[in-house]
């Protein structure tokens, strides 16, 4: 873990200085001279190599320092980073949770009643889900429920004068989650559909179905634990995914997130904020990826950890 964090800083960094232009155009104008352009860039602390620039950011990094908006009237990025965290979190969580919820569902259904009319839905369904991108799928959701039908609100995260207002948070969370759920559950439905469908023609089902077990007891206690294995596999590599479709989600939502923060400050060439919503994202995934590992040992009794 500290090696790909290592490795995804060093990444990162390396871009923002590849980027044409750089966080000094902030402040240069065109009738300045060489000298105070020169003196921009020493203020802001550019005048150093990049290597010794990398050193010093990412060990300040590891503190929780992650340096001062440049555009923001130096506040310090990580306020900038936990204010927005909350709605980030939220929002993928709900949107994961979802997918993963509904996905288990139609992934068993289909898989128990192969060929069926809901299998050959869902599976249409499963296809064109997984080329909808994240932004035109929202932006479809608000012209029907939010413009069209008035039924849910179709930005920010909540009413002003109702922030507290556990309703209207619920209200402005639905579509975006809705939205970042949709693309995924396709996805998932496939993968455990399949796996499903693999167990269940194994040697230990018939066992089971010769014992007399029901057909619940079977699918939920013996089939869906070992195919759970596969599916929480994709469920962990698609995290990246939806980490990044959330970006644009919140974009299109406007939702108040570590992602519109990102697109704002790329926009405004504020690069301190990028590289630490960067490597705060990057930490997440990687720590999500070890919370799947460990979640094998939980879901099959044959897996163990020394």
């Amino acid at each position: 873990m500290v090696v790909m964090l290592v490795g995804v800083s060093i990444l990162v960094f390396t871009v923002m200085e590849l980027a044409p232009g750089g966080p000094e155009a902030i402040y240069v104008m065109e009738t300045m001279d060489l000298q105070a352009m020169e003196e921009v860039r020493r203020a802001l602390g550019l005048d150093e190599p990049a290597h010794i620039r990398y050193v010093k950011w990412f060990t300040a990094a590891v503190r929780g320092d992650f340096g001062r908006s440049l555009t923001s009237g130096a506040v310090p990025v990580a306020e900038l980073i936990a204010e927005r965290l909350g709605p980030t979190l939220t929002l993928a969580g709900t949107g994961l949770f979802l997918a993963v919820l509904i996905s288990v569902v139609l992934g068993v259904a289909t898989a128990v009643y192969q060929y069926s009319w809901l299998d050959r839905i869902v599976t249409i369904y499963a296809y064109f889900g997984m080329s909808f991108p994240a932004y035109w799928l929202g932006i479809m959701f608000i012209w029907l429920f939010a413009i069209r039908l008035g039924w849910l609100p179709g930005s920010g995260m909540s009413e002003f004068g109702l922030e507290t207002n556990i309703l209207s948070r619920l209200s402005h969370l639905t579509l975006p989650a809705l939205t970042l759920a949709a693309i995924w559950i396709g996805i998932l439905t496939r993968f455990l559909r399949a796996g499903v469908l693999e167990v269940l023609q194994r040697d230990f089902v018939r066992t089971a179905r010769s014992k007399g077990l029901s057909g619940r007891v079977i699918v939920f206690k013996h089939v869906l634990r070992n195919a759970l294995i596969p599916f929480i596999t994709v469920v962990g590599f698609e995290v990246p995914n939806l980490v990044a479709g959330s970006v644009f989600v919140e974009s299109v939502f406007a939702w108040p997130g570590l992602g519109r923060l990102m697109i704002t400050s790329i926009y405004r060439r504020d690069y301190p904020i990028v590289l630490g919503v960067c490597l705060v994202v990057s930490l997440a995934v990687i720590l999500t990826n070890l919370i799947v590992d460990l979640a094998y040992a939980a879901i099959d009794p044959r897996i163990r950890y020394a």
